[in-house]
């Protein structure tokens, strides 16, 4: 298989995912004359499901930007374990509407966080897994990359997970806080001085505990 036939296939699914996560919003049935506020109180419910597609939506596109680069640009020769790598991956991608579903329409629940957080693990950690098979395995050609450019696409890889991995067990406690570590993990693979503002803190926090400088302990 060569990149094209790769590319297009993730391009179409990311494609019909994303379009697919909107037809959860339905216009609601109102069955005779209503007023302003009538209609205004109608909008108002699907708030959840508004945010729950910006939420995913936003998840995906940075999920289609990281494969971008692992597949397309890392990646100078595919084999059929790289294919099997994206097999579970697409899977995992094609069911995001399912589970962003539940949790716009059960955002009050626990367990719609659960659902939801352990979807973005699964993900998260099989787009880490491309990740270091596309680097470091001996059947995949890749261009050279610097070691801040691979330390950068692991904590924009990880970070996602690590927050949901947080906001599972606070759910329990707020549902509200467990939702905003969803949206941060999203604002921070967004922005561009996220990475360095990360790697700042955990050069701050290693001092502070070892009094040494943590060059190149976070390389992969």
């Amino acid at each position: 298989m060569n990149h094209s036939r790769l590319d297009q296939l993730s391009d179409g699914i990311f494609a019909i995912v994303m379009t697919i996560l909107v037809f959860e919003i339905k216009v609601p049935a109102i069955w005779g004359p209503i007023d302003n506020m009538g209609l205004w109180i109608q909008v108002k419910q699907l708030l959840p499901l508004f945010l729950s597609y910006i939420l995913s939506f936003a998840l995906l596109f940075t999920y289609w930007r990281a494969h971008h680069f692992f597949v397309s640009v890392y990646a100078k020769t595919i084999d059929s374990m790289l294919t099997n790598i994206n097999a579970l991956f697409f899977m995992l991608i094609s069911l995001v509407p399912f589970s962003a579903s539940i949790l716009g329409q059960f955002g009050k629940n626990e367990l719609s966080v659960i659902i939801f957080g352990t979807h973005i693990i699964l993900i998260g950690l099989t787009l880490y897994w491309m990740r270091r098979y596309v680097l470091y395995s001996d059947h995949i050609k890749n261009p050279e990359i610097s070691k801040r450019e691979i330390r950068g696409s692991t904590i924009r890889t990880l970070v996602p997970v690590f927050f949901a991995l947080i906001a599972i067990p606070l759910s329990f406690l707020s549902i509200k806080l467990s939702l905003s570590l969803f949206t941060l993990a999203v604002i921070f693979n967004f922005s561009s001085y996220s990475t360095i503002l990360f790697e700042s803190v955990l050069k701050t926090l290693h001092k502070l505990f070892f009094g040494a400088d943590p060059k190149g302990h976070f390389a992969d």
